[in-house]
C-alpha cells in the first residue's frame, strides 16, 4: 500500500502532513500530526474547519489519551480510534474549554472533526476506519 503525503497551508498555520480517510463511503481529509510538539497545537487558534477535514492525532504508544480545547476556537468532535482502526468511543468539544475528554479504552489514534460529523454520517463505535497508517 502507498500513502500519499501531501504539505497544504491550514488557514494560516503550519503545514501538516494530509491523507485521505475513509469511514465506509465517507471520505475525510486528515491533516496528520504525530509528534509531541504538533499534537499540543492540534487545531487552536483555527477560525474554521473545512467539512470534511478532520486531524488525525497518532500517539507513539497505545494508551488512554485524552485531549482539551484549550485555546481551540471551533467546537469539535474526538473520535479515539484503537491500533485496529476501530472507533472506541466519540465525545463532543466544547471551544476553549480545558475538561478533559478521554478514551474509553488504550487508543493508538484520535481523530478530530467539527463537531456533530460523526453523529451526521452515523458513524459510532465498533465502526473502522480505513487509510490510518501502520493499520492493515
Amino acid at each position: 500500500m502507498i500513502l500519499a503525503f501531501a504539505t497544504v497551508p491550514a488557514h494560516g498555520q503550519a503545514a501538516h502532513p494530509v491523507l485521505q480517510l475513509n469511514a465506509g463511503m465517507h471520505l475525510i481529509r486528515a491533516e496528520v500530526v504525530s509528534d509531541m510538539a504538533t499534537r499540543a497545537q492540534g487545531l487552536m487558534h483555527r477560525k474554521s474547519l473545512p467539512q470534511n477535514a478532520g486531524m488525525l492525532f497518532i500517539f507513539d504508544e497505545q494508551a488512554v489519551h485524552c485531549m482539551w480545547m484549550k485555546n481551540t476556537l471551533i467546537p469539535l468532535s474526538v473520535a479515539f480510534i484503537d491500533e485496529r482502526g476501530t472507533i472506541v468511543n466519540i465525545a463532543d468539544m466544547e471551544p476553549h474549554s480545558e475538561a478533559s475528554h478521554c478514551a474509553a479504552q488504550p487508543v493508538r489514534y484520535a481523530l478530530e472533526m467539527n463537531r456533530g460529523w460523526f453523529a451526521a454520517k452515523a458513524l459510532k463505535p465498533g465502526i473502522r476506519l480505513g487509510g490510518i497508517p501502520g493499520v492493515k
